[in-house]
């Protein structure tokens, strides 16, 4: 009975009702899934603002011991990768707690980065880890609209503003700003890289930088990782068999907008889904299909 009442007693009344009681280790689990980059209809993007109450939660949970990540993204979004990496470490300084990172299905490019945020990064024997790289991706639509007969017209105040537009002729100047931004654009991924696994990286490899990606014995054979292992059995190798793993999620209540579909009031009764859901749902589809993209490119 004393044992029960224990994690609920003050620490001074403690040591005297049940001397020696310790309490079990506590491990905070989040999950970061999915593609990296804004919410949409169709689309739950892993951002920041998604993902900070979580993390904040989960490193301030009491008791403690240590944050583990469960990664499972082929990447997006290099600057919500950023702000999420950072948000990690600022907390684990902050805390004074270690982090942990399990690849799941797959860790690349940006989801890859998000894992460099912690102390030790794990992975299953085949999940994908890698990518460390840079892409930018479109459609040119010039073709198509001269077939239909139509004309585009755009009018800037600045001769770059159009840059790449999909419905013009691909200029070669443009092709040159494009990749000198994703030339400084990698050179910080590879930083962060270089700087969050040290040593352990063999940086020596070219092939770590190219984009390329392997699956778990060859991310471990390069340093990207620190070993093959799941979560469960790592975290009761550290910290005892009588660890609790603890996840942490965000809830989205059903009444809150954004929170599920429902209805909006709208002028002269009630509107399903809202009055630009149109707009939206085709943003959506193309978000959609963008995501599948993503995943495609790993084999999933």
């Amino acid at each position: 009975m004393k044992k029960r009442i224990a994690p609920f007693l003050p620490a001074p009344i403690r040591k005297h009702i049940v001397p020696g009681w310790e309490p079990k280790p506590v491990v905070a689990v989040v999950r970061l899934s999915g593609t990296i980059g804004p919410s949409q209809p169709l689309r739950g993007g892993l951002n920041l603002a998604s993902v900070a109450g979580p993390l904040e939660a989960a490193f301030s949970l009491r008791g403690v011991k240590a944050v583990a990540l469960i990664v499972n993204s082929p990447g997006g979004s290099p600057v919500q990768s950023s702000l999420i990496y950072k948000r990690i470490r600022a907390l684990a300084e902050e805390k004074e707690l270690p982090v942990y990172a399990f690849a799941e299905d797959v860790a690349a490019s940006g989801g890859y980065m998000i894992a460099c945020a912690a102390d030790e990064i794990y992975a299953d024997e085949s999940s994908v880890v890698g990518s460390i790289g840079v892409v930018s991706a479109g459609f040119g639509f010039t073709g198509l609209i001269e077939k239909l007969g139509v004309e585009r017209r755009v009018h800037t105040a600045g001769e770059s503003k159009a840059m790449l537009d999909p419905f013009q002729p691909e200029k070669e100047d443009d092709v040159k700003r494009l990749v000198a931004l994703q030339k400084d654009v990698h050179e910080n991924f590879k930083k962060l890289v270089r700087d969050a696994r040290g040593e352990r990286l063999k940086a020596d490899d070219p092939a770590i930088f190219s984009g390329e990606f392997w699956a778990g014995a060859g991310a471990l054979e390069r340093g990207l990782i620190d070993g093959i292992a799941d979560l469960r059995a790592r975290m009761r190798e550290l910290f005892g068999k009588e660890v609790k793993l603890k996840l942490v999620t965000q809830r989205t209540p059903w009444w809150r907008p954004g929170g599920g579909m429902g209805f909006t009031r709208a002028e002269g009764g009630f509107e399903r889904f809202g009055a630009d859901f149109g707009a939206k749902f085709a943003e959506g589809l193309i978000a959609a299909a963008e995501k599948r993209s993503l995943w495609s490119r790993f084999g999933l």
